[in-house]
This record gives structure tokens, sequence and C-alpha cells, in this order.
């Protein structure tokens, strides 16, 4: 039997969003034990310790399982049908990131000649999520929380834009899946190493803002629970509050994931050796080329978490003061000096 381009298409595509889903729902189980063991470790506590056997493995399977089961609590005052959609659309956002995530050469859910402009664009979803959250719980501190939050969000994605040009500008393409193939040859060849020390500076500007897009310290400010009890999503309880944390842990691989495409070589290895081929096995290319781009990507996101527990949060002045008067003129400056390196170096 015959099966038309477009079926296939279609059933790849399911097939793709299928595992995009699966992948997130383990990645974020296993992202939040490693968490708490992170943080045991680093302040010297014992962490879940009982729940499973070895390590309390299962204590995030538990809690996971514990918050389906909780009552679904909506305060009587809330906009409700708001109040229902938001933690949907903090999700939805997310997740379609994931679509121009290219975590292999030919594992992309689609290469789109415009894939970052689209990551960027889609990735705003979130605040309106948040926003939504905020106001339909109809309670001051969450509608702090939301304030705060979606200020800091929308700071913050100026300087993450900017410091995403600088490999646009070097490749010329939008494309995730040109923007990797262009670091192809061992990591002298990847975007981070050329025109020092311009690349570098924007790959540390966009890794820094990024904990502020994802809310993690020093930029945690938006659930400041000293200050603002539990920020936007104080109102919620449990599935609706944990597709919130679903979404927060799947964000920090999307902001990994990027910074690895566009800086770090994306799927190829850090010596020529260690790649395999596609010419000689296209399947194993992509096997390894996945392992290659999950493990920078967890890697980045281990640094996220010892971030977390070694800093100090920052007070909203000084949230403001970095992005504003540190971080932009910075990456304007730097956007500026590469673009004018690349145009003499071109003529």
């Amino acid at each position: 039997m015959d099966i038309s381009p477009q079926i296939l298409t279609l059933a790849l595509s399911v097939a793709f969003a299928v595992g995009v889903v699966g992948f997130v729902s383990v990645f974020v189980l296993l992202a939040i034990w490693l968490e708490r063991k992170i943080s045991a470790h680093m302040q010297d506590r014992l962490g879940p310790m009982e729940t499973g056997g070895w390590h309390g493995w299962s204590q995030t399977i538990a809690d996971a399982l514990k918050l389906l089961l909780k009552e679904d609590i909506i305060p009587k005052a809330a906009d409700r049908l708001l109040f229902k959609l938001a933690p949907y659309i903090v999700f939805t956002g997310t997740l379609a990131s994931f679509a121009v995530i290219p975590f292999a050469a030919h594992l992309i859910g689609t290469d789109l000649n415009i894939g970052v402009y689209y990551l960027v664009a889609v990735s705003s979803l979130v605040v309106i999520g948040i926003l939504m959250a905020g106001w339909a719980s109809n309670n001051k501190w969450a509608l702090y929380g939301a304030m705060r939050s979606a200020a800091q969000m929308v700071s913050y994605e100026i300087p993450i834009g900017l410091s995403l040009l600088v490999p646009i500008l070097i490749v010329g393409s939008l494309s995730m899946g040109e923007l990797v193939a262009a670091q192809a040859g061992g990591f002298w060849h990847w975007t981070l190493f050329k025109y020092p020390p311009l690349v570098l500076v924007a790959f540390v500007i966009y890794f820094w803002a990024s904990l502020a897009e994802t809310n993690r310290t020093p930029f945690d400010i938006p659930e400041a629970e000293s200050e603002l009890v539990a920020g936007y999503h104080v109102e919620y309880s449990a599935m609706r509050f944990a597709m919130f944390f679903l979404a927060e842990y799947a964000n920090m691989f999307v902001v990994a994931a990027v910074a690895t495409a566009l800086f770090l070589g994306g799927w190829y290895a850090p010596l020529k050796v260690l790649d395999v081929p596609s010419s000689v096995s296209p399947i194993w290319h992509n096997v390894v080329g996945l392992g290659w781009f999950s493990g920078k990507a967890i890697l980045l996101v281990s640094v996220q978490m010892w971030l977390r527990w070694t800093l100090p949060r920052l007070r909203v002045d000084q949230l403001m003061h970095i992005c504003w008067k540190v971080f932009l003129p910075f990456s304007f400056a730097n956007v500026l000096l590469l673009a004018l390196w690349v145009a003499l170096g071109r003529m």
C-alpha cells in the first residue's frame, strides 16, 4: 500500500510531538530529582533519601502522583476561565519551542528558515500566561508577582535577542539546522571560539539573561516567598500548580539547548574523530549526535542548578540595573563591533 507524502509527514510530526512530550516529562522528573541532590550536597543536607530506596530515586514520582490526586481548588472570586487557561498557555509556549530545537541532524521537528525568530516569538506566550495567572487569581500578591515576572522577562528578552544576533550575523541564517551545520569539524569551529572575545561576551550575556527568562536565581524574584508568598501561582494547587513547574524545568532545557545549538556546536562532538559521519551510518550519526547535544544541554542545566544554590537573590532595582545599564549597552556594542568585523572580512 502506497502512503502519500502528506500522510507520512503528518505521522512523523505526530510521532515527534509525542516523543517531545515524553522527553519533557522524563527530563523534568530527572531534573527535579537532580536539583534536590545537588542542593543537598552543596548545603550539606540529606535531601530525599528514603522513597524508593537508593538516594530516594522515586521521590519525584511520588510527588507527581500526589499532585495528580490533590483537590483542584479555584478561588471563589477568581476569573475561572483565565485561571484555568493560564497554566496551559505557559506550558504551550514552552512546548512549542521544542519544534525547532535541533537534537540531531535529522531530529528537528521542523527546520524553519526563520527558526530563531519563531523561537523568540513563541516563547513570549509564557509572559501572557503568567500575567493571566496573576490577574485571574484576584489576589494582590499574585498580581504583584505576575507584574514583576512580566517586567523581568520582557526586559531580559532584549539582551537575549541581541546576543542571538551574533551567531546569526556570522553564519548568515536564522535556521537552527544551518546554524549548527556551520560549526562542523571540531570545537575550534564552534561559534563560541570565533571572533574573540565578542562571541564569548555574547554567550555570557545570553546565559545570564536566560536565567532571568527562566526565573532562576539570582533572578527569581517573581516567586520570592519571603516577599510575595509564592508569586503569580500562589492560588494554584494540584496539577495546575505542577504545570507551572513543568514549564519552568522544560524552559531550563530550552534555553540550554539554544545555547548548545548556536554557540557550542550543537550535535557535533568536540573532536571530529568522535563523530559518526552521516555517509557511514545515518542512524548512528543521529544517535551519537543526540547524545552530544543532550549532554551539552544537560551540562548547562546543571550549571543553572549550581548557581541557584550558590548565589543570593537580587533586589528588583538591582535586577533592572543589570539588565538596562550593563547587559543592554554591552550587547549593543558587541553586535555593532561584530557586524563591522564581519563586514570588513567579507569585503
